[in-house]
């Protein structure tokens, strides 16, 4: 950013080239930051998803740990 000259004008900043050149420039930045956040959401997503997969495996094992044991009681306690 410019700093703002000394004297009464009106406008905050020094005026910029408007050039295509600097139009793509500033695209360019601003679609590189909206990829950081894409990828920083993605990982997000990718923490949950894992998460969420420890969790359904652990059901799994749980529900079939009680399952077995109720085939092993089963057996042993006629």
């Amino acid at each position: 950013m410019s700093t703002r000259k000394a004297g009464g004008s009106r406008y905050l900043y020094e005026p910029f080239e408007y050039a295509p050149a600097h139009t793509v420039e500033a695209n360019e930045r601003v679609q590189q930051e909206r990829w950081k956040g894409l990828e920083y959401r993605l990982g997000l997503i990718e923490q949950g998803i894992e998460r969420l997969e420890k969790r359904v495996w652990l059901t799994i094992f749980g529900v079939s740990a009680a399952i077995l044991s109720e085939t092993v009681t089963g057996f042993l306690v006629p």
